[in-house]
């Protein structure tokens, strides 16, 4: 009955605006901010960096695949060590942003096609695990439920935190509907809410094809460039209150997270 809530913010890129972060950042007790591959550029992240630490949320990274055009969306074959040193390179240029204001990087979480790739392929899995023990153990990564980079990351020591969905569909192996198809995002806020409660307070959600889905999470997600993301984040910590759920914050960097 305790959980994070956490959005994907910083997605911007010059005049390109993505998302309402201004509004939605106070609103969760984590944010995953991007590092210039997939999007966001470092006036962006030197914003978003300075939002995120003005609201006391925990600031996490969220790394992609060098895929500006395809929003970090589409699969690429990077080899291990170009995955490597792709990841090094955003983290370390986050953390120079982080650490001038003042605050401390508390997690990992890929995005997009590596997200969902890492969730499913060994070998992507543990290349970055691999990374971020290169660039700081005592970070948590974060991955989706039951999967391998959860896996991955116990297996390299690190704390891990396992991550579910309010606003996206899932498919009854417990993956996320991919976003090839139009419902792939929940449709509305309330129905946002209705799942992050039953995420939460049952530990399940009901997949496309009806079929239930047991989740144990430690952190859930809405993401920052779904349209409204703000109403969405509202109205789930306002349902997930009357459920008797409390939202706080994963434990600091160098402290084990709750496992699963």
């Amino acid at each position: 009955m305790r959980i994070d809530l956490n959005a994907d913010v910083g997605e911007s890129y010059g005049a390109w605006q993505m998302g309402q972060d201004e509004a939605l950042i106070p609103l969760v007790t984590s944010v995953n901010i991007a590092c210039g591959a997939h999007a966001g550029d470092p006036l962006v992240m030197e914003r978003t960096v300075a939002l995120a630490h003005a609201s006391g949320v925990q600031i996490g990274a969220h790394p992609g695949y060098p895929d500006r055009d395809g929003f970090g969306r589409r699969d690429m074959s990077l080899t291990p060590d170009e995955l490597e040193a792709w990841l090094l390179f955003q983290l370390g240029a986050l953390s120079a942003f982080v650490r001038d204001a003042g605050a401390e990087l508390h997690h990992v979480k890929p995005h997009g096609a590596l997200y969902n790739r890492a969730a499913q392929d060994a070998d992507v899995a543990e290349a970055v695990a691999r990374a971020v023990c290169r660039f700081d153990r005592s970070l948590v990564l974060i991955g989706l439920c039951g999967s391998r980079l959860l896996d991955a990351g116990r297996a390299q020591g690190l704390p891990v935190a396992a991550e579910a969905f309010a606003d996206r569909a899932y498919e009854a192996d417990g993956s996320l509907r991919s976003r090839r198809h139009p419902d792939a995002v929940l449709a509305d806020p309330e129905a946002a809410a209705e799942q992050a409660v039953s995420i939460v307070v049952l530990g399940k959600v009901t997949a496309r094809d009806g079929t239930t889905v047991t989740l144990h999470a430690d952190t859930l997600c809405i993401h920052g460039d779904t349209p409204g993301a703000a109403d969405y984040a509202r109205l789930v910590r306002t349902e997930l209150a009357a459920a008797g759920a409390t939202v706080e914050p994963l434990p600091a960097p160098g402290r084990r997270s709750r496992t699963r």
